[in-house]
């Protein structure tokens, strides 16, 4: 029957969290729940002038070895797995003295927070919970019988659920309760195994565990047929995942997945050298510029590609602005990601209510080693992060010619791009800023072609990045007859002899960085 009632008579509370805990034990305890604790959680409950009876009194052992040993009992075990319709398992109860427990309310050491911040190793193994866990899985096992429940925000629909029926739990809630206890532990273990990965330096470990807790249910995904859900994962890598909303109305998945694409693009420009912007529209760059402002970048930035840019994300690397938020706001924009902004800023994109706003207090580190995922028919693709920045590669003239100053700083700005433009890529920049964008094609002339084409006029006097070898010289010599006049790519080809002769016949300047950033 899917709404069994099981009355509880005995609760065993364990929290590392003790958000709402008093309250929540306090309203069992009105309802005649006998209460049984552990450690600091024991003594809070009885600090708010409760009964409980400590862990220890229930198993006859005291809590040892620093507290590593305290559930790990049959007192404690048998209370939770004992099938209370199963004569065995109630002759064993009674031949034992073990009492059942119906209700377990348990969430585990920080583990991840303390990773998180930063702790030494030592630090990070003693936050690794062992008792906490096994009670999870035996509650959850036997929820035909016993109500779990591992985060504070459940509190309120058990209570409900006992007001509602006496003291008593419907089958459907420990259902419910029991798939959400072993998603915690799996996604504890999942950051746990991971760690241990990165601690010994194991990129390809024989299991790879994932874990993630849900941010939100999304309306759709990326098509309104597909469901789609928003987890973030321990890794809080500052970004859309971390960021707080201002304003405007839920994001969407295409909203997550382009304000992703566009903020780890404008990372990749250091505030404290320039303001940049960033305009993404289907996971691509648009536009993209450097400037004095944040107002000039992102003029420069949209007139690259004013079509696109109607309905694009703008990322900023700075503190956004009124007199930029000002000009943001005249065209359609879906979300502005932004590390701050100031209360004029805010007013000014208030008016627009179904604009987002997302602030994040900063910016992802874009050579900061990670993880990158990607599924597959019947499994998945890690893959290290993309960390490779241009500032750090060593770029090495090929041609006769040698690029000017100006011309190598558009060179490094181009390949910043590049590396964020969906493969095939060829990026076409003057003067710090895109000027056209050849993203995605099957072949790497027909993005040299697109970019051109978008540059128009502006592509005489621009620099060009690819984001890999040409492996041909067609993509190049698209790129010398729309009138540019130097080229940055990784090298690397088998016909980097006839590309470096076509760019020198040419006249043009051409740099290798060694490094290519394929983006599919």
């Amino acid at each position: 029957m899917p709404n069994e009632l099981r009355r509880v008579e005995r609760a065993l509370l364990s929290v590392s969290d003790k958000t709402g805990l008093i309250d929540f034990a306090r309203a069992l305890s009105r309802m005649g729940i006998a209460l049984v604790s552990t450690g600091g959680t024991a003594k809070a409950i009885a600090e708010a002038g409760l009964a409980v009876t400590d862990v220890s009194d229930l198993t006859g052992f005291p809590e040892m070895m620093d507290g590593r040993v305290k559930t790990l009992h049959p007192k404690v075990h048998g209370g939770l797995l004992a099938i209370r319709s199963h004569p065995e398992h109630q002759a064993s109860m009674l031949g034992h003295g073990i009492a059942p427990i119906d209700l377990l309310v348990v969430n585990l050491y920080p583990f991840e927070a303390t990773v998180a911040a930063g702790k030494p190793y030592d630090d990070c193994i003693e936050n690794i919970d062992i008792g906490g866990p096994a009670m999870i899985r035996a509650a959850a096992k036997n929820h035909n019988d016993v109500a779990v429940v591992v985060e504070p925000s459940d509190y309120a629909a058990v209570l409900a659920d006992l007001d509602a029926h006496k003291s008593a739990t419907t089958l459907t809630l420990r259902r419910k309760l029991a798939q959400k206890a072993y998603s915690r532990t799996a996604a504890y273990d999942a950051a746990i195994s991971n760690w241990f990965a990165g601690e010994l330096g194991d990129t390809s470990p024989a299991f790879r565990a994932l874990g993630g807790s849900l941010a939100e249910t999304m309306r759709y995904g990326e098509n309104p047929h597909q469901w789609a859900a928003f987890y973030r994962t321990p890794e809080q890598r500052t970004g859309v995942a971390t960021a707080r909303q201002v304003q405007g109305k839920q994001l969407s998945y295409n909203n997550i997945n382009d304000t992703d694409a566009a903020f780890e693009c404008v990372a990749e420009f250091d505030p404290a050298r320039t303001a940049a912007c960033v305009i993404v529209k289907h996971a691509n760059p648009c536009g993209v510029a450097e400037g004095g402002s944040l107002l000039e970048a992102y003029e420069r930035a949209l007139a690259c590609d004013p079509v696109s840019a109607f309905g694009g994300i703008v990322a900023l690397n700075r503190k956004l602005d009124a007199e930029a938020a000002k000009k943001i706001v005249e065209i359609f924009t879906e979300v502005i990601i932004a590390p701050d902004a100031d209360e004029d800023a805010i007013a000014l994109v208030a008016a627009k209510k179904n604009l987002r706003l997302l602030l994040t207090g900063g910016l992802p580190d874009v050579s900061k080693p990670g993880l990158s995922l990607r599924t597959v028919a019947g499994g998945f693709l890690a893959q290290a992060r993309d960390n490779a920045v241009v500032d750090d590669m060593e770029l090495k003239v090929v041609t006769k010619r040698q690029p000017s100053e100006a011309e190598l700083a558009d060179l490094r700005f181009a390949f910043r791009v590049a590396k964020h433009v969906k493969s095939n890529a060829i990026v076409y920049a003057k003067g710090l800023a895109t000027v056209g964008v050849g993203a995605g094609q099957m072949s790497r002339v027909d993005s040299s072609r697109i970019a051109a084409w978008k540059a128009g006029e502006a592509a005489k006097g621009a620099v060009v990045a690819s984001d890999a070898f040409f492996p041909f010289a067609d993509g190049l010599l698209a790129a010398a007859e729309a009138g540019a006049t130097a080229v940055i790519q990784p090298g690397g080809s088998m016909r980097d002899d006839e590309v470096i002769k076509a760019a020198d016949e040419a006249g043009l300047a051409m740099v290798f960085t060694g490094h290519r950033h394929f983006r599919h």
